[in-house]
Parts: C-alpha cells; sequence; structure tokens
C-alpha cells in the first residue's frame, strides 16, 4: 500500500517551503529580503554572520575555484569540521558548478585515500580540524587549505590557497557524474563497504523543502550544529534547511558538539529547536539534573530525533524534562535524508514508537514475495520520491539490488498502521536466526533499554554449532545501580518470547559508534560475539 506525503502542513496554516532548486541558489531569498539577518553564529565570541556576508564569501570561494581548471560536473572532496570554512566551502564550490564530497576528517589515511581514489576527485578543500582533533590524514591529492576570518563587527574574509592548477583527469566515479550532482555522500560503513551516493541538485531542493514543511522552519528559528556536516543528518536537517527557511544555525566553537557547552550555545543562539541522534538525547538527559538550564533554557518549539532507533521511554523522559514534543524521524543517505517524520502536535497525532508519516514521498512496505503487506503486516521499507538517489556511483550491482523501477529498498523491516505512520522494526541483514526463529536486535534492544538501571544495549549473534546463532547482549549499566544480570533476563522474560531472551549477557562500560552516531554493529560483533 502506498501511502502519499502529507501536504495538508502547508495548507493548513499557509506555510510554504521555500523555492530553492539547489546548492547554488539557497541563500538567494535571504539575501534578496533579509540581507543583515544571521544566518551563522560562528568563533568563541559568538559573533553573527548575515546572510549577505555569507554569500559574498562562497562567491568569492567559487570565482578563486573557477581558475583551478575544475569544470562544471568535477567533484571536489571537503575535510572539515562544524566551522564557518566547511559552509562556505560547500556553498562556494556548488556555485562553481562542482559535486562537493564531504569526508569525516577523523578517517585513517587509508580510508580517505580510498574514497578519494574511488570517487576520483582531483583535489580537496582543506578547513581547519575540531579543537583538540588530530591533523587530518595525509590524502593522495592536492589538498587546498581555506579559512574564513571573522571579526567581532561580523565582516568576513576569506583565504583560499589553491596552489597550482588542477590536472583534469576524469577517473574513478568522476566520469558519472555531471552539472546536475549537488553531493557526493558515503555510506556509513568500512572502507570495503561505504557506497557512493550521488545526489542531485534537485534531490537537495526536494529534501530540503520536505524538511522545512514538515517543522514549518522559518525566520524566526534558530538552531545549533549537533551532528556533523559530512553526514545527511547534520548537513540536510540542521544546516541546509535552517539556511534556506531563513534561520540560523549557531557553530559550537570547538567544531563538533560538547554537552558541556550545549545549553549555553543553545541560549546564545536564541535556539527554538535542534536535532539529534539517540545517543546525544541520552547524554543531555543523563546530564540533565546539573545541566539543563531549566526556565533560563531558550522555549524550544520541538525536539528532533533521526538516524537510529529511539526507544519510547527515553522519548517521553526527554519532553517531561525538555518540555517539548520529541519528533522521531526516519531517512538514510540514499533518500537524501529525511523521508518521514512524526508531525507538529498541532498539525496531527504523535505516535510514540512510530517514525511517523512521509515527507515528500512515498512510503511502501512490501513482503518477500514483492507484494504491498497490508496495514499492520512487517515487511521491507520502499521509498519512492523526488529525494531518492538513482543509485550508487561504480557499482551497478548494489544500485540493482537497493532501487527497483525507482524504489528505493532501504533494507529496513517496518509495518504501516491505518493512518500511514511508519514504525521500524529492524534491519533484514541485522536478523538473527535462532533454530529458524528470525529475532530483531533492535526489538531486544528496546526491551533492555526499558530495564530499570539499563542505559543502553547492543544485541547481536552468537555463532552456536546447534541452533545455528543464538542471542547476545552488551549492556551499559548506569553508573550507581547495582542491576545484575538475573534482574535484567527476568525483565526480559516478561516482555519477550522465550527465543529472544539473550542467552548471554555481556557487561561494558561504553558501546561502540560510528562517526553518523549510529551504533557500530560491526565493531560490537567482532569484540563481544566470539563464542
Amino acid at each position: 500500500m502506498a501511502v502519499p506525503a502529507a501536504a495538508s502542513v502547508r495548507d493548513a496554516n499557509r506555510y510554504r517551503p521555500p523555492e530553492v532548486t539547489g546548492l547554488v541558489d539557497l541563500l538567494d531569498r535571504q539575501v534578496r529580503e533579509r540581507p543583515h539577518a544571521r544566518a551563522l553564529v560562528v568563533t568563541a565570541e559568538r559573533v553573527h554572520l548575515s546572510y549577505r556576508a555569507l554569500a559574498s564569501l562562497a562567491d568569492d570561494v567559487a570565482a578563486r575555484l573557477s581558475g583551478t581548471g575544475l569544470r562544471g560536473g568535477d567533484p571536489v572532496g571537503l575535510i572539515c569540521s562544524n566551522t564557518a570554512e566547511f559552509v562556505v566551502a560547500l556553498l562556494g564550490a556548488a556555485r562553481a558548478g562542482l559535486v562537493v564530497a564531504p569526508l569525516d576528517p577523523a578517517l585513517p589515511a587509508t580510508q580517505l585515500t580510498a574514497r578519494l581514489e574511488a570517487l576520483g576527485a582531483p583535489a580537496v578543500l582543506l578547513g581547519p580540524p575540531a579543537a583538540g582533533a588530530p591533523p587530518v590524514a595525509a590524502v593522495p591529492v592536492p589538498g587546498w587549505p581555506l579559512r574564513v576570518d571573522v571579526s567581532r563587527a561580523g565582516t568576513a574574509a576569506v583565504a583560499l590557497e589553491t596552489g597550482a592548477l588542477a590536472m583534469r583527469q576524469v577517473q574513478g566515479a568522476a566520469g558519472e557524474l555531471s552539472p546536475d550532482d549537488a553531493l557526493v555522500l558515503f555510506t556509513a560503513g568500512t572502507t570495503d563497504r561505504a557506497k557512493m551516493v550521488p545526489l542531485t541538485h534537485a534531490n537537495v531542493a526536494a529534501s530540503v523543502r520536505g524538511i522545512c514543511a514538515t517543522y514549518e522552519l522559518g525566520t524566526g528559528d534558530a538552531t545549533v550544529a549537533v551532528m556533523p556536516f559530512f553526514h545527511g543528518h547534520g548537513l540536510f536537517a540542521a544546516l541546509l534547511a535552517s539556511l534556506a527557511g531563513g534561520g540560523c544555525v549557531l557553530l559550537p566553537e570547538r567544531g563538533r558538539f560538547s554537552a558541556r557547552t550545549f545549553w549555553d550555545d543553545m541560549r546564545a543562539a536564541s535556539a527554538t529547536w535542534f536535532t539529534a541522534v539517540p545517543t546525544i538525547h541520552e547524554i543531555l538527559l543523563d546530564r540533565s539534573e546539573t545541566e539543563y538550564p531549566g526556565p533560563q533554557a531558550p522555549p524550544l518549539r520541538f525536539v528532533r530525533s533521526c538516524s537510529a532507533p529511539l526507544n519510547t521511554a527515553t522519548q517521553r523522559a526527554l519532553e517531561r524534562t525538555f518540555g517539548a514534543p520529541l519528533l522521531s524521524a526516519y531517512g538514510m543517505t540514499e533518500s537524501t535524508h529525511q523521508a518521514t517524520s512524526e508531525p507538529l502536535p498541532q498539525r496531527g497525532p504523535l505516535k510514540h514508537g512510530s517514525v511517523g508519516r512521509p515527507t515528500g514521498v512515498q512510503v511502501r512496505v512490501v513482503g518477500p514475495d514483492g507484494c504491498a503487506c497490508p496495514v499492520g503486516v512487517e515487511g521491507e521499507v520502499w521509498v519512492h520520491g523526488p529525494t531518492v538517489a538513482r543509485g550508487y556511483l561504480a557499482n551497478p550491482a548494489e544500485t540493482a539490488r537497493g532501487f527497483t523501477d525507482g524504489w528505493l529498498r532501504t533494507g529496513d523491516l517496518g509495518a504501516l498502521d491505518k493512518d500511514g505512520h511508519l514504525s521500524l522494526t529492524g534491519r533484514i541483514k541485522n536478523l538473527i536466526n535462532r533454530g529458524g526463529e528470525k529475532i530483531s536486535p533492535e526489538h531486544v534492544e528496546d526491551i533492555l533499554a526499558g530495564c530499570p538501571g539499563v542505559v543502553e544495549a547492543a544485541v547481536f549473534a552468537i555463532p552456536d554449532a546447534t541452533y545455528g546463532q543464538r542471542v547476545g547482549a552488551a549492556v551499559v549499566v548506569r553508573e550507581g545501580e547495582c542491576v545484575g544480570a538475573e534482574e535484567i533476563l527476568r525483565y526480559c522474560r516478561d516482555r519477550l518470547a522465550a527465543f529472544e531472551v539473550p542467552d548471554r549477557l555481556t557487561f561494558v562500560d561504553a558501546l561502540p559508534y560510528t562517526a553518523k552516531g549510529g551504533l557500530d554493529r560491526r565493531a560490537v560483533e567482532d569484540r563481544y560475539a566470539a563464542p
């Protein structure tokens, strides 16, 4: 059953999402109508950078890149933390007609090299690393340092050292790109698993419009950049949607999230919302007794959670603490980030445990026979619409597996209810097969996380000669709690089928996470799954 995207948000209150066509004109309306409005808050002094100043810096970078020998549709890497340099480099390269490939500054040299060579990027724009982070590893192509200097008065200048002209040799996947493309994002994973996702300016525009429409983002909104911009969550939801809607984004002084300064940053920005992964929400919740400023906190319209499952107990606790609705969203790189979201409370019911309704796309749940599942029946989640990428670069086999007639086969398991709300139940590839019984690790993790004293849990398969696989769990217990294995297992037996109850519990101090903020399941298996 296909569920069309809800359009009621815009019709109900005449909200109109921004009319942008991609990265190139993302700032144009604000520059015309509100040139002196703040676009970014930057540096330790929290200086306001206006839309006019930001656009001028981007134009300066575009002009300098036009003399490097690169042509429209050529890729360029971007390695930078969440600083003004990232924003200026991204928009400047886009205005020069280049396709930007943001990369995680923390990647080791082997992975940076593998990704740049696979893409065929002839050069990389280098911004300053996050404070306290090690220097960026050496890369196999020319690295062009870019710096933005901002005065306390809000005036700014950019320095870009391009060195010698780039030799334009189309290599790797670069030959598959065109001037219609805006970005190449790498899926989460190790070097041998990361895939290159090309996103057009039309994909970007559709994503930004969908996010803005869902949350009615406008000129009165502001947020703090919590998630890294080299992944879709931080890039589309926090940065691009805010700028397109005329809002403001505060970039933390250190270039990355800091729980210690978060609430000060929120007050400095007069933030109206923020978005993060469940791990960061848990951190803020755990520190709220001593750090949440209560009545001195800026009033929030909503809080958003995405990129990993958020258990219902945490969602409710966050809403009580922050006094704002917490809206769960769902998306992936191949859908240009957001595909579904819970609506604002005034626009529809909140269903805790779901990730809401489609936002600008169609969603259907498909069974093993390829047919749409009835309401409430679990199957694979498929997404179709203007945000869906055309496939993977230089990987026709994975493209054939992941895309069917314009539909993105997400690999996620879920079900739709009668109102079109999507509930996710796990990943197909994560399923544990215990003697023929299929077990969702995510479901077991959600139950474990609800046990008093348990902060978080990771569930994985343990190889077994009799059953093929058994269920293992690594559990983090809240500091000062004395909950033991038998109490946790008793809690599970009351709420899980017998075959779902973990056969082995391992108590750990912390779980490994990817840079995107999701549980690193491969690292979990490597550490804890040995028989």
